[in-house]
């Protein structure tokens, strides 16, 4: 894993110093150590909501954008405006870049990813990994809304880690938090969420490759609900990168 030397201090310093802080101070400690480079990716599901409110309340200056897909549910819109509404600050969105979508869909079609798992990992890296490389060029640390029991894959991960695909450091300020926690402070402070919570979907992605989860259903049950539970990572966290 090769990490630079400024990486590698910057690391170093949240390493010691980020983990067992609330998110809250954990945020602020980070603005006070890198100062700049700082961004947030949004989804708009619970989590990226909680974390959305802390740094806009909180006048953090970190960065938030978000990645429009073109394929996202009419309610993933709808708490997008509503928090741009509560907060008044600019989220700034990222699309897939134009020529390589028509390609894949002039050849493949409108549904190739539910072929196989290579073109859903096509379809993946062109609307979601393209655009999350250009939103994080040249930042300093990316700020996710990761929990480790959201998934298998993300429980050998840590709150603060290098992410060498990307050259910057992760952090994951409700990493331990439980979704009841996340649940209980969304109601508490009143924070916009998507109302397809409501409706039995936990992890709310592209509409096409989402469904809603059964009670006693794993978290990821609805996400690429045809293929292999131990497949379903798009490619934006891959913790071997």
């Amino acid at each position: 894993m090769e990490i630079h030397t400024e990486g590698s201090l910057l690391l170093h310093e949240l390493t010691q110093e980020l983990p067992g802080l609330t998110a809250l101070d954990g945020l602020q400690a980070l603005v006070s150590h890198a100062g700049e480079g700082l961004v947030f990716s949004t989804s708009f599901g619970w989590e990226d909501q909680v974390i959305t409110h802390l740094i806009f309340e909180n006048n953090l200056p970190i960065k938030v954008f978000t990645l429009d897909t073109g394929r996202m549910f009419p309610e993933t819109y709808y708490v997008w405006a509503r928090t741009l509404e509560r907060y008044g600050r600019e989220i700034e969105a990222y699309y897939p870049q134009a020529e390589a979508l028509q390609r894949m869909i002039s050849q493949k079609g409108p549904s190739s990813f539910y072929e196989s798992v290579d073109n859903r990992k096509e379809c993946c890296g062109i609307r979601k990994v393209e655009p999350l490389n250009r939103a994080l060029e040249g930042q300093q640390c990316w700020i996710t809304g990761i929990r480790a029991e959201q998934s298998a894959n993300r429980q050998d991960m840590v709150s603060v880690e290098w992410d060498a695909g990307h050259q910057l450091v992760k952090y994951h300020p409700l990493f331990q938090w439980t979704l009841k926690e996340v649940k209980e402070y969304v109601k508490q402070y009143n924070i916009p969420y998507n109302p397809l919570h409501d409706k039995g979907f936990p992890s709310i992605g592209c509409q096409p490759c989402t469904r809603a989860v059964a009670p006693g259903e794993d978290f990821r049950a609805g996400r690429w609900w045809w293929e292999d539970a131990s497949k379903k990572e798009c490619g934006l966290h891959d913790v071997k990168s």
